[in-house]
């Protein structure tokens, strides 16, 4: 007899079932998206705005995306331990009652602070969204799925440009704020939408709660029009109190069910989003230096967030085609290379900027099957927290890659060979991953994973 959880992974995808799930946990990523791009673009205004050297201009992306770190632990807890909806709705309140308040600082002190809280809410939305969409998701659409999932983010990077770019003729030292206030009723909408997304049934289950469980899988049959049959419920343990401790406690279960797995993600994470973050929030700086105007350095960045959704829409059926590990392994390494010729080539107006479009598209091929390859890697009663840890990682890292990168890096190094680090550095990471974590494709969710050394399957093969 079927489990309740593999009931609900052999269900036909309906877009009206899954598929809204799938919409509404995007939205969120796309906020989170918005909000990171954001933050390039906040970075010369509000430098000028309150007079920052490079180190003060650094601090505004590192206080966002520290405040994202701690975010993506607490709430990756949160999930794993009371529920993944509970999470879902608070992460999008908090981070628009923030983003608000951040509209009208008094102080750069205070901005930062203000930033980073609205980072702890928002730095929730990667591991909650991912566990809940991935948990509803039939497991032969799974990794598809989840690639498409980052769809959401040039979207909502794109929007962030789009709207950067259409409030320049706001004098500066207020146009800032109203990129704040911006999105904060679309954000405090999607809060309203999310209080009606049921509760995780793997979760249900896991925590023996089978009457609940029960119910929202039967609803989920019905729906799909699966024809019904008999299942049973199997309760892996009690619901888990939340403590101070909590976070630390799952700290320590994700590197004990396997470190090399553990290490894998991390490792991935940290070197691949910290190449994306860096040129994401220098790149506005970096074009204006460069002599573009505003208009033209807002819109090269979007160039690069744009051309992404091709990316992301490619990603998606190759993690399937493919596999996971062959799609991370070859166009996170070319994503580099890319951003090295973009920096070789910037005195070439037409050169650097067809350069930085082959990277936004390529480190979109990455960055979605990165998220689905992570969050496939963990068990129900890790895949929050497994992600979220690893997501905290690389926000730690990318929180401080951008004040070094524009304090020490780029002075010291100049731009090629300060990229080139970055990518070696990628590079180092893939190869690890070769041979510290398996291939998901077409695992169950909860099938055992091997800690040992997992070979790249033939790509012919699929």
């Amino acid at each position: 007899m079927k489990t309740g959880e593999q009931i609900v992974q052999s269900l036909p995808w309906k877009w009206s079932v899954q598929g809204r799930i799938f919409i509404i946990g995007g939205l969120g990523y796309m906020f989170d998206a918005w909000d990171v791009v954001l933050n390039g673009y906040l970075t010369p205004l509000v430098g000028g705005f309150w007079h920052l050297d490079a180190g003060g201009k650094g601090l505004v992306a590192t206080a966002n995306l520290i405040g994202m770190a701690f975010g993506s632990v607490v709430w990756g807890t949160v999930a794993d331990r009371l529920g993944r909806k509970k999470a879902f709705s608070l992460t999008m309140l908090i981070f628009a009652v923030f983003s608000v308040l951040g509209a009208f600082a008094p102080s750069f002190g205070i901005f930062l602070v203000l930033r980073a809280l609205a980072g702890f809410g928002l730095g929730g939305c990667i591991p909650v969204d991912y566990a809940i969409v991935s948990e509803f998701s039939p497991a032969k659409n799974r990794g598809r799925i989840l690639a498409a999932m980052d769809v959401w983010w040039p979207i909502g990077g794109t929007i962030c440009g789009l709207v950067a770019t259409l409030l320049v003729p706001i004098h500066a030292d207020e146009r800032w704020r109203w990129m704040l206030v911006f999105m904060v009723l679309p954000a405090l909408l999607l809060f309203w939408v999310r209080r009606g997304v049921p509760e995780s049934p793997m979760f249900l289950a896991r925590v023996g709660k089978e009457t609940e469980a029960r119910v929202v899988i039967d609803d989920l049959v019905a729906r799909t029009g699966a024809p019904a049959e008999e299942y049973v419920i199997v309760a892996q343990q009690q619901t888990e109190k939340l403590s101070a401790t909590a976070a630390f406690v799952q700290l320590k279960a994700v590197w004990s069910y396997a470190p090399r797995i553990t290490a894998t993600a991390w490792a991935l994470f940290m070197t691949i989003m910290l190449l994306y973050y860096a040129a994401l929030t220098w790149m506005p700086s970096i074009l204006r230096k460069q002599g573009y105007g505003d208009y033209a350095a807002f819109a090269g960045t979007t160039l690069m967030t744009g051309v992404g959704i091709l990316g992301v829409l490619l990603s998606a059926w190759l993690c399937e085609k493919y596999g996971r590990k062959w799609v991370i392994g070859l166009s996170g390494p070319a994503a580099g290379i890319t951003l090295v010729l973009f920096a070789v080539l910037l005195d070439t107006k037409g050169a650097a900027l067809f350069w930085l479009a082959v990277f936004g598209f390529l480190i979109q091929l990455t960055i979605p099957v990165l998220y689905a390859y992570v969050s496939e890697l963990y068990p129900t009663s890790l895949r929050a927290s497994g992600f979220g840890w690893a997501s905290a990682a690389s926000r730690v890292t990318t929180g401080f890659g951008p004040l070094i990168f524009g304090t020490v890096l780029w002075p010291t190094f100049g731009l090629p060979a300060t990229f080139a680090i970055v990518g070696v550095a990628v590079t180092a990471a893939v190869l690890w991953m070769s041979v510290g974590a398996p291939e998901t494709k077409g695992r169950e969710l909860d099938e055992t994973v091997s800690a040992g050394p997992a070979v790249l399957p033939n790509p012919v093969q699929g």
